[in-house]
């Protein structure tokens, strides 16, 4: 097995782990590994990271969570169907010719400081 193919899996270990557990993987872990890790393109990592995911990849931690009553389908389904226009509207900013990378890659790391910071000075 290739290097890369074994640091795609480890990748994808790491988000499934965090997927689990938080119900990040994506963003949060996917795109910046494959960004800063292997050296992938911001867009290209985006993409790849929104491929990945296209499958019911968390079904089955989706189904330890309703066992355990920790699931509200209703809402489930509302938040479904926003991120099915969310991503096809971020997608379609994101690929504007005027968007580089490397804006890509600004926009992103202010949103995940703001989200640090909001978890960790906010009660």
């Amino acid at each position: 097995m290739s290097n890369i193919a074994i640091q795609l899996l480890l990748i994808g270990l790491a988000a499934g782990v965090a997927g689990g557990m938080f119900g990040i993987g994506g963003g949060a872990i996917m795109v910046p590994a494959m960004v800063l890790l292997i050296g992938m393109d911001q867009k290209f990592a985006t993409g790849t990271s929104i491929a990945a995911q296209i499958l019911p990849i968390g079904i089955l931690a989706a189904i330890v969570y309703y066992r355990n009553g920790n699931v509200n389908i209703k809402y489930a389904v509302f938040i479904a169907i926003g991120l099915i226009v969310g991503n096809l509207f971020g997608a379609l900013f994101a690929n504007q010719p005027f968007i580089s990378s490397e804006t890509m890659k600004k926009l992103y790391g202010i949103f995940l400081l703001l989200i640090g910071l909001r978890y960790l000075l906010v009660r």
